[in-house]
Parts: structure tokens; C-alpha cells; sequence
């Protein structure tokens, strides 16, 4: 019984040749940018440009004589497909199967990509807080297109439409969007 991982025989999933992810990485990126952009919720320039601040941290290195990691461009492009899409389309599996890979490397993947991007050095060289000026030009805006009561929520006012369960207690009726449902 200890011998095996599993009670019960398992069938390993069949997969295709070549997976959709070398498809988008590798036809659509360079001929078809707005089907890039269905898949991957970027332009191919912004892709690129994410490559190129993340291709050099340290996680994506490899001392493995074995083992070879996967290219930066490959593991991007997985966890951005993961991140556009919610419900059963954002699950491990499905994911695992539009890449041609297994659960396993969405998770690592997933892991080394946030690492790279929450890098300090990059945290500070690209991102910055809002000036005084900025701020106060936001607010009058939300005040202007919402309720005045939410005027200093103008971090969060930025037009995401966010799905919600029900629709809020508090000025709900300035909130809850039926197109979101």
C-alpha cells in the first residue's frame, strides 16, 4: 500500500502535441495582437517590456546541471493567463491544460513571477504615490462623477467594475452595476 502514491489505479490526462501557450507565444504574439491580448489581457509590447524587468532577478536563475527552468516568457505568460480569468477558466487544471503543463508548474511559476515583480528595487523604480496635486484632482473627480461621500475614496475609484454578491447597504444604489453580475 506505501509502496504506491495512490489506492486506485489513476489515467494520466492525454495532452496535445503543442499547447496553446506556445501557440499564443508563438504565432499570435508576432501576427495576431489582439488575439494575444484576448488570452493574456496585455499587448504584445507590454509583454515584452514585463519580460525584459523581470528576465534578469535572481529567482529565474538556474544552477540545476539537470534540470532546466522554463523561459521567462513562458512562465509570464501562464500567470498572466491565470490572472485573466476567474471561476472554473482560473482553475489549476485548466490553466495546466492550456499551457500543456502540470498543476504543479502553474503553482511554481506562479510563485517566481509574483517574487520577481515584488522585488523592492523594481517596487521603487516603478511605482510611485500620487503627488498632493494628483490627489486632490482625483477626489474632485469622484465627487463630481459619484456621491460626495465617497470623495476621499479616490485610491479605489478608478472605473474596475468588481462583481459583488449582493448589492451594498451604504449608497448601494451608486455602486451595484447589474453588468458586473
Amino acid at each position: 500500500m506505501y509502496a504506491h502514491r495512490y489506492e486506485v489505479p489513476r489515467k494520466p490526462l492525454q495532452k496535445p502535441p503543442q499547447s496553446y501557450l506556445h501557440h499564443v507565444l508563438l504565432t499570435l504574439k508576432n501576427g495576431d495582437a489582439d488575439h494575444f491580448r484576448e488570452e493574456l489581457w496585455v499587448t504584445p509590447c507590454t509583454f515584452d517590456n514585463l519580460v525584459s524587468t523581470i528576465e534578469k532577478d535572481i529567482i529565474f536563475e538556474n544552477y540545476s546541471e539537470t534540470a532546466q527552468q522554463a523561459p521567462v516568457e513562458e512562465q509570464l505568460a501562464v500567470v498572466l493567463y491565470r490572472f485573466g480569468h476567474d471561476g472554473n477558466a482560473a482553475s489549476v487544471q485548466k490553466v495546466a491544460n492550456w499551457a500543456g503543463i502540470g498543476k504543479g508548474t502553474i503553482l511554481v511559476y506562479t510563485k517566481c513571477v509574483i517574487t520577481a515583480f515584488l522585488c523592492p528595487e523594481l517596487i521603487h523604480n516603478a511605482v510611485r504615490m500620487p503627488t498632493d496635486e494628483e490627489i486632490e484632482k482625483a477626489k474632485n473627480w469622484v465627487q463630481a462623477h459619484s456621491c460626495r461621500r465617497w470623495r476621499n475614496g479616490w485610491c479605489f475609484f478608478d472605473g474596475t467594475l468588481i462583481p459583488l454578491y449582493a448589492q451594498p447597504y451604504w449608497y448601494g444604489e451608486s455602486y451595484y452595476d447589474l453588468a458586473i453580475c
